[in-house]
Parts: structure tokens; C-alpha cells; sequence
């Protein structure tokens, strides 16, 4: 197993992956009439707006996990409107009305990506999204990627990290714990709760001369 940069190759692995984990974790494939809305939301605007932030665990023939994310979730939402919204809104229209079934449900989030935008989350302007297969946890892989995402993050700046995770996914939250993500405050989250973590600034290499002879 290694973690390297996602490439467009990895779509389909990526693809999988996201909809193989939507439910807390488990197979969502059954939940949904069209269940690749799910990668349409949560995976593939990521490899497309922020490649640069995009990685997978590869355990030597495909992908099997990856973390996606944004440095900046208000210029992200802008971006998901202008260049990436026009590119499924045809296969994935808006619900006419209230939501009422799962597919419809997705679709609102789809159409809605300023949802993401709350002020609570001012000093952690950035999040990601994580997924692992199942025969992959435990295993210290997930750390690994949080851990090269936040490498990575550094580098753009971003102060503060933050994960908008189902609060019913009760898995997920020692993992975060664990990793030093602590809670945030927000208004009206809704079924989610909200988890934020300090992003540190990158270590700077000194050069040295060297001596003369």
C-alpha cells in the first residue's frame, strides 16, 4: 500500500469508492436510484476544481481510498457553480419541489453548493473528504492520508481544516478525535456535525553554503 497523487486514471477506482462508502461507511449503491450522484457530489468536483489536493491509497494495481478537499470552501462553492455544476445539472436537475427521496435529497445538495459556505467555519477555510474500503481500515492508511492532505494544505496557506461528517456515523468520529479534530460550533448543522483542526504552516529548508576549503 502507498499513497501518491491522484491521477486521472483513478477516476473509476474513485468512483467506486465513493459510492462502495456513502453510507457511514458502507455500501450506498442500494439506497439510491442513480447512486453515481454520489461521486458526482463528494468526489469528482474535487479531482476537477483541486487535483492538486487530490490523493489515493493504492494498494499496487488500483485505488482503493483517497482524500479530496479544497484550501478555500468559499472560492470552492463559487468554482462548483460556475465550471462544474453546468457539467451534470442536465443528468442531475434540481428537485422541482421539497426534497422527499434520497436521489432528490442529493440533487438539492448538487444545486446548492453555497451550503457549504457557513461563517462558523471562518478560521478553517478549508475541508476534505475522505473514503476507505473496508478491508483497508485499521490499518493506519486513513491517518496516512489526512496526514499528506494536510502536508499538502500547508503549502496553499490555508489556516484551519474542517470535515462536515454524518453525526450518526458514530466510526468516524474517534478517528477524527484521534487525529487531533476538535469540534466546531456551527448554528444549524443540521445531521451533521462539524470538526475543525489547525493547519500548520510548512516546515522551510535552510540552505547552507558549503564551507570552503
Amino acid at each position: 500500500m502507498h499513497i501518491r497523487p491522484y491521477r486521472p486514471a483513478d477516476r473509476e477506482a474513485v468512483h467506486d469508492i465513493c459510492i462502495r462508502t456513502a453510507d457511514s461507511g458502507e455500501d450506498a449503491s442500494a439506497s439510491y436510484r442513480d447512486p453515481d450522484i454520489l461521486p458526482a457530489i463528494f468526489a469528482h468536483p474535487y479531482t476537477f476544481l483541486d487535483p492538486d489536493l487530490a490523493f489515493v491509497l493504492d494498494d499496487g494495481g488500483r485505488a482503493v481510498g483517497y482524500v479530496v478537499g479544497t484550501a478555500d470552501t468559499s472560492a470552492f462553492a463559487a468554482r462548483f457553480r460556475a465550471e462544474w455544476l453546468p457539467l451534470v445539472a442536465e443528468r442531475y436537475p434540481a428537485p422541482a419541489a421539497e426534497p422527499t427521496t434520497p436521489d432528490e435529497v442529493m440533487a438539492h445538495l448538487l444545486h446548492t453548493p453555497e451550503r457549504m459556505v457557513l461563517p462558523e467555519l471562518t478560521d478553517h477555510p478549508a475541508h476534505l473528504h475522505i473514503d476507505l474500503l473496508p478491508g483497508c481500515r485499521g490499518s493506519g492508511h486513513g491517518r496516512m492520508l489526512i496526514d499528506t492532505f494536510v502536508t499538502a494544505l500547508g503549502r496553499t496557506g490555508a489556516v484551519g481544516l474542517h470535515v462536515a461528517m454524518v453525526t450518526a456515523n458514530h466510526r468516524a468520529r474517534p478517528f477524527y478525535d484521534r487525529l487531533g479534530f476538535r469540534p466546531l460550533a456551527v448554528t444549524d448543522p443540521g445531521p451533521l456535525t462539524y470538526l475543525g483542526l489547525p493547519v500548520p504552516a510548512p516546515t522551510a529548508t535552510v540552505h547552507t553554503q558549503p564551507a570552503e576549503a
